[in-house]
């Protein structure tokens, strides 16, 4: 019998020790989760050269923009809806880790955004293995991408930011997800729209030195379904790799929220030569918004 005691020993101590490092790990994260969500709130100011915003939207600015896109502002906004100045999203869904083979991981996270100056941060929680989270933050501030993920909060998996092409790929991500605040598509917030065909237009958005142009797609009922980049950064292998390749997101389940129409379900894929490979599926749970005075 002894081995077995000792085999409940060894057991025991394991578990103390997975409780301690996930409690350490806590503390740990939520410190960087709060110095990054500061960092968040302290650039909410007007891009250097940017005009005034409107507090609220009016219909005259959709004069001239592309059928689709009028189609869709019309659709989501009503005349005098409060421009949004934040947005917080909690979100559940999926995760393939594997750019190989299928190796899926349910995930609950929550969301902060800013659309002046364009931010956001993504703190989310990846269960690995039952009792082992994984601690994931992506985000887009002030002009630097950042994307951090550690095991218990602890033991860091990966740290990839910079102004370069992590910093255009979170940009990039702040800008497909925009139905989610559908106002910070609007002319008056920078951004520029060209026509492209019946269904389609392209969206130009600048921020600092990253200029970006998404193609959004819309449905008959002038719904966004999906955002589409000829180009973004994909980091591969065990070293990080970045490789460009295009990349699309869907949006769907649209549903009333604040006096306007937001789809609460979302994937993000890579386009590879083999063909559309989802590796992100997302349902919005619950939404809140602060508008601008």
């Amino acid at each position: 019998m002894t081995w077995l005691l000792w085999l409940g020993v060894a057991m025991v101590v394991l578990v103390v020790l997975a409780l301690g490092l996930r409690a350490v790990g806590a503390v740990r994260w939520v410190e960087l989760v709060r110095t990054h969500t500061s960092q968040l709130e302290s650039g909410r100011v007007d891009a250097p050269g940017r005009l005034p915003s409107p507090a609220r939207f009016d219909t005259h600015e959709l004069e001239g923009l592309p059928a689709p896109v009028q189609r869709y502002f019309r659709a989501v906004l009503t005349d005098g809806q409060p421009i949004i100045a934040t947005a917080t999203i909690n979100m559940t869904g999926s995760m393939n880790l594997s750019a190989t083979v299928e190796q899926w991981k349910p995930f609950t996270s929550l969301q902060r955004v800013v659309t002046r100056r364009p931010g956001f941060l993504w703190d989310a929680r990846v269960a690995m293995f039952p009792g082992v989270p994984a601690c994931v933050v992506d985000s887009y501030i002030a002009g630097h991408g950042r994307l951090i993920a550690k095991v218990f909060g602890l033991l860091k998996v990966a740290d990839l930011q910079g102004e370069g092409e992590i910093a255009r790929g979170e940009f990039m991500r702040y800008f497909a997800e925009s139905p989610w605040y559908p106002t910070a598509l609007l002319p008056s917030q920078g951004v520029r729209w060209e026509a492209v065909d019946d269904n389609s237009a392209s969206a130009i958005i600048v921020d600092g030195r990253i200029n970006l142009g998404l193609l959004f797609r819309f449905n008959d009922a002038g719904l966004i379904t999906s955002v589409h980049a000829e180009s973004r950064g994909a980091s591969v292998g065990k070293d990080g790799v970045m490789v460009m390749l295009p990349w699309d997101c869907g949006l769907s389940d649209y549903q009333p929220q604040d006096g306007m129409l937001i789809p609460m379900a979302g994937e993000a894929a890579w386009v590879r030569p083999e063909g559309r490979k989802v590796y992100f599926v997302g349902h919005v749970k619950k939404l809140r918004y602060e508008f601008l005075p």
